[in-house]
């Protein structure tokens, strides 16, 4: 520790208490100190102007970190605090905290990164430790400006909003209803369920996957707090955590409950289209339901196929159905909003692995179609279970793949992300397979195998005693999958087995089921209209993954499910779970609390050039016409900076980094 002698600030105004300035450097376990001399870093800044204490230790987040923060603070009577430690983004809150904790306003605290901008990019010793205390100084010049401030506090509207009704949505909302939440949750499909509703069975349990489903969809329709509301899409959302007003559109189903017998409207229809919920392996009417014991439990009208022949309003008498329907638009009032927009698997491309080509070649999800007994097949497949007919299952598709060697996809963008739930889910319908057709042979063709969840490895076991052969191909050299020259087989895959050298295989197959990845469902108008952040696999981004895994750095706005990556039901529901308690909390606190970090004009500069006006992202400031002045929306206002730097007269001024603030900063980092 370093007790530096106690300084008036230079040019400091006169008859104003100097600042007393304490600066703390992390070791961080030896990520920091491993590179940059720290004990150095620390002596150089206590020779700076009001610094009257410093110190190191191994590790500032920790308890006894805090701890010393917070003794030196009472100590040495410390009115300004620097840390030096690793990103803001995973610590700066527990730092604030921890000067709070001492009496000392959280604002006055300042936090320098010399871990990801120093000790992780730098290899010279000497070189990272001139930046790292060049750093800190600049810091310690600013946090003698520093002022106290106070936070926002926002009333906050007593409802949630949940967008998706698949199983995260519906587990969130169910969540926010037993805690006594008003919620409405919306599906832009006619149907609840999502994703889950295609599924033949679960792992790791082989339970069947509707009727777990339909419990819950059941407990969700009659919770008395929560209202339904599907085939609606979100046109537009304006305002900010506590007070958001959401436009919805509602497409018209052109069906109520008076329709007494579907069955015979739906057997009326003259019109088919592809069925999108079995992957295209049957067709369905226009008037549908996707499959029995759907939600809302009464058909729909696919309005892009329909004809409006009126042949299903004669087949039941006039009752229940309206050609003529139109859509509607509400608008809804929320404090908070969830995001459980889910994925959507991979479509592989035309001629992808011979998809679309051959017959025979299809993906996992059309597989558990086919196994579904209420599925398109009726639980069959297109073999006698005496006859010794060859599977095989290609992992990684649209997964994993490497720029310049897998096909680049129609985005442009090369998935090579891992998809999770692929293995797990392959291993899982082989093993099926094998107990229906105990003569069949099975191949297994993967890259890694990757069964990461509790019980998955189960599935890899079970499906090595059974007999599933496994080849394992190189990234570099996928496999190919061509016609077979005899013409006995559908089709033969070709490739090299590193579990033998790299021998060359040709492994000739009646079917090949490509274990496809998945992909986040498009959501770029929400992506627009929160502002959210992007992750470069295209998923949503969360604040953390640790400290704050289901929240969106827009505040109120929180992560469900597959937006944010590949996961399983369990880990959705999970997520779901979370999210739903961290949007309950904040309502029921009756206000939430924000960063004072705002915009402010002084009106005496104003000229009312209105150039803020155009550069501002959230419409957070508007003219007075009356003055002619600028006049900036406190709630609106997130603080990004944008309307002060483009003020010609630099009349905005931005709390917690107004000029002078900045200007202090720089100067130490010019060397000026």
């Amino acid at each position: 520790m370093f007790d530096a002698t106690d300084s008036a600030a230079s040019g400091s105004t006169p008859g104003v208490q100097a600042p007393r300035v304490g600066v703390f450097v992390c070791h961080c376990g030896g990520n920091i100190s491993d590179v940059v001399d720290v004990k150095r870093v620390a002596e150089e800044a206590a020779r700076m102007p009001d610094v009257v204490f410093t110190t190191t230790h191994m590790f500032h987040c920790s308890d006894p970190g805090q701890a010393l923060i917070e003794q030196k603070i009472r100590e040495h009577a410390l009115t300004r605090v620097v840390v030096a430690a690793c990103s803001p983004t995973l610590h700066q809150i527990t730092f604030r905290r921890a000067v709070e904790r001492a009496g000392l306003n959280q604002y006055l605290f300042e936090h320098v990164n010399i871990r990801e901008h120093v000790s992780w990019v730098i290899e010279d010793k000497e070189a990272a430790t001139a930046k790292a205390s060049r750093l800190v100084r600049a810091a310690v010049n600013r946090a003698r400006l520093l002022v106290p401030l106070d936070k926002r506090r926002i009333p906050i509207h007593p409802a949630a909003l949940v967008i998706g009704g698949g199983v995260a949505g519906l587990m969130a909302a169910r969540d926010l209803g037993d805690r006594g939440m008003k919620v409405t949750l919306i599906e832009n499909r006619p149907f609840l369920g999502g994703r889950m509703a295609q599924l033949w069975n679960v792992f790791p349990t082989n339970e069947e996957a509707r009727p777990l489903l339909s419990n819950l969809v059941r407990d969700v329709v009659k919770h008395p707090l929560i209202t339904i509301l599907t085939g609606a899409h979100v046109v537009n959302s304006e305002g900010v955590v506590g007070d958001f007003k959401t436009k919805i559109k509602i497409d018209a189903r052109g069906v109520d409950e008076r329709l007494t017998y579907p069955g015979n409207a739906i057997a009326a229809c003259p019109e088919e289209t592809i069925s999108e919920f079995d992957f295209a392996l049957s067709r369905r009417k226009a008037i549908y339901m996707p499959y029995p014991g759907c939600f809302p439990p009464i058909p729909a009208i696919d309005w892009h196929t329909c004809t409006k022949c009126g042949k299903c309003v004669a087949a039941v008498g006039g009752k229940g159905i309206n050609l003529d329907a139109k859509s509607r638009e509400l608008t809804l009032h929320s404090g908070v909003i969830i995001l459980a927009t889910g994925y959507d698997p991979y479509e592989p491309l035309l001629g992808e692995y011979g998809y679309g080509i051959f017959p025979k070649v299809i993906t996992l999800q059309q597989l558990h179609r086919m196994l579904d007994p209420e599925g398109p097949t009726a639980g069959a497949l297109p073999f006698d279970s005496n006859t010794p007919v060859r599977i095989g299952f290609l992992h990684c598709v649209g997964a994993r793949q490497i720029d310049g060697v897998n096909a680049p996809q129609p985005d442009g963008k090369v998935k090579d992300y891992c998809a999770r739930t692929c293995c797990t889910a392959a291993m899982h319908a082989a093993v099926a397979l094998r107990e229906r057709f105990p003569k069949s042979h099975i191949t297994s063709f993967y890259q890694d195998m990757r069964t990461y969840g509790r019980g998955h490895e189960e599935y890899y076991e079970q499906a090595s005693q059974q007999g599933v052969l496994f080849v394992r191909y190189s990234p570099w050299h996928p496999p190919r999958v061509d016609k077979d020259r005899t013409g006995k087989w559908p089709v033969v895959v070709r490739t090299n087995d590193l579990l033998t050298d790299g021998l060359p295989i040709e492994v000739p197959l009646d079917l090949l089921v490509l274990a496809t990845g998945v992909v986040p469902h498009d959501i770029s108008e929400l992506v627009t209209m929160y502002s959210c952040a992007v992750g470069y696999d295209s998923f949503l981004l969360e604040v953390h993954p640790k400290l704050r895994p289901v929240e969106l750095a827009v505040s109120g706005v929180f992560l469900a499910g597959c937006c944010q990556g590949p996961m399983d039901i369990t880990e959705a529901c999970s997520a779901a779970s979370a999210a739903a308690s961290k949007a309950a909390a904040m309502i029921s606190q009756g206000q939430v609390e924000m960063d004072p970090f705002i915009a402010s004009v002084d009106e005496e500069v104003c000229t009312g050039c209105q150039t803020c006006l155009t550069v501002c992202p959230y419409d957070a400031i508007v003219r007075d016409e009356a003055r002619g002045l600028a006049i900036v929306s406190e709630a609106l206002c997130t603080g990004c900076g944008t309307c002060a730097a483009a003020c010609p007269s630099s009349a905005i001024q931005q709390a917690g980094f107004n000029d002078r603030q900045v200007r202090a900063e720089i100067d130490v980092l010019l060397g000026v």
